[in-house]
């Protein structure tokens, strides 16, 4: 039976909101399949336990999760605020609160930051705005915080070090400007998501031993870095270097019953949307930035990465041997970059790469043959003018067919035409001893008698 308490709350919470009979509008990554009201079946003469979307403890009767995602649910007509229900506030056991993919607004409310049980909070795809609450307490369970397509603004809260289970965390596509170094500390954070926001400067690590330890997808695409590579991060992204080698079979964050964390990713040029995410995806996007200098060639040890993106930034120098290194990579992106020098044949390596892109660059000299490269087409290197070799058009100086009879004469005789130079011009001067030996010096017994063997005459 589900506990009185949390049936008024609910109650309460449904009273503050009204369901939509469509979507004011479709996010270009719509999560939803089909929309519809969970809160309708949500009424007194039913336990709320049996309602849509709602979880309850099996011993307690408490509620502990609520998934309203994709309910097209706003804030009522006779709400003054647009913020989020305060009657959730007294939900204090839920352990699931998703919300996403409706059309809240206003601010989120602080209440949630202190919920002790609470491990999943998704609030993504709404029109919320303001701040993050800044209480989040010491010893919270929070373990995935999805407020990725809202409105937020301003730096992230310092409270959030307190987070020490977190694993997901995703910000992108908001306003918020200033980069997350509180959480370089903490030990199990494996997502970070914070493209399209407005985080800007150089980033350099706050003196942290092991900044970001279990970290494995790093996105922090589409702001306004500048500055070096990150290189002090991605010497210490332990969690990229033995990923795989150290898990036996597959294995997926999150470990909710009733929920599942999920990411949007580009991956190998196109979004997609992972609805889990395995542990062993790893994966790292810092494109569209103005990042400069060169590549680190610590990256080459990151052996567990799957994807990495640098493109869109003003980054020079060579491509570093030490990529041919990264043994699982699947998808690598430098296009649209300064880079210059020659196609390291170590990409060749590359066992698992699928795409390639290195267009709009200075690459020059000849594109590199075998492996993973032979299945790249013109796309993976335009742009770059000084490059040759298939699948492009120009060809290589050392490339050029030779003739088809100067090809032929060499297969067929054994040797070329400067072969028959040398004999002849060897054979004239060995002629020429030989007749001035014969008519000036007379004959000598051992000369005459080799002439007359090999050519059987007799000199007079």
């Amino acid at each position: 039976m589900c506990n009185p308490h949390d049936t008024f709350a609910l109650l309460q919470f449904k009273n503050s909101v009204v369901a939509l009979n469509s979507p004011p509008f479709l996010p270009v990554n719509d999560r939803c399949s089909s929309y519809f009201s969970k809160t309708k079946s949500w009424n007194k003469v039913t336990d709320c336990c049996g309602w849509d979307g709602v979880t309850c403890d099996s011993r307690s009767g408490h509620v502990i999760g609520l998934d309203l995602s994709c309910s097209l649910l706003r804030v009522s007509n006779n709400q003054l605020s647009g913020d989020i229900s305060s009657a959730l506030c007294n939900a204090s056991t839920l352990s699931i609160l998703n919300l996403a993919s409706n059309n809240f607004s206003g601010l989120i409310p602080q209440c949630l930051a202190t919920f002790h049980s609470l491990r999943a909070l998704d609030l993504q795809d709404n029109n919320l705005y303001g701040s993050i609450p800044d209480n989040f307490s010491k010893g919270n369970s929070f373990e995935t915080l999805k407020l990725n397509g809202n409105q937020l603004k301003g730096p992230l809260p310092r409270s959030l070090a307190h987070c020490t289970k977190l694993e997901v965390l995703d910000l992108e596509n908001n306003n918020i400007y200033m980069f997350p170094y509180c959480l370089e500390t903490l030990p199990n954070l494996r997502v970070l998501s914070l493209r399209s926001n407005k985080f800007h400067g150089v980033i350099s690590s706050f003196g942290t031993e092991l900044p970001f330890p279990r970290l494995r997808n790093f996105d922090i695409s589409h702001n306004y870095f500048t500055g070096p590579l990150p290189a002090s991060y991605i010497q210490n992204f332990q969690g990229m270097m033995n990923a795989i080698k150290n898990q036996t079979g597959l294995k997926y964050l999150g470990n909710h019953s009733a929920y599942s964390d999920s990411i949007v990713i580009i991956m190998k040029g196109s979004y997609m949307e992972l609805t889990r995410i395995l542990t062993v995806f790893t994966t790292i996007d810092l494109s569209n930035n103005m990042f400069e200098g060169e590549i680190p060639t610590v990256i080459g040890e990151l052996h567990s990465l799957k994807g990495l993106n640098l493109s869109h930034n003003r980054i020079t120098g060579i491509i570093p041997l030490s990529m041919g290194n990264l043994s699982n990579l699947e998808w690598l992106d430098l296009s649209w970059n300064q880079l210059k020098g020659e196609i390291p044949m170590a990409l060749t390596n590359l066992n698992f790469l699928a795409v390639l892109n290195l267009s709009q660059n200075q690459f020059e000299g000849m594109i590199p043959k075998g492996g993973q490269f032979n299945t790249f087409e013109n796309d993976s290197y335009v742009g770059n003018l000084m490059l040759c070799g298939i699948p492009l058009s120009k060809s290589c100086k050392e490339d050029k067919e030779k003739s088809p009879y100067s090809t032929l004469d060499k297969e067929e005789s054994g040797f070329g035409w400067k072969s028959v130079i040398v004999g002849y011009a060897c054979g004239m001067i060995f002629g020429i001893i030989l007749g001035c030996n014969i008519f000036f010096l007379g004959k000598p017994q051992m000369l005459t008698r080799l002439v007359e063997t090999c050519f059987n005459v007799r000199l007079i």
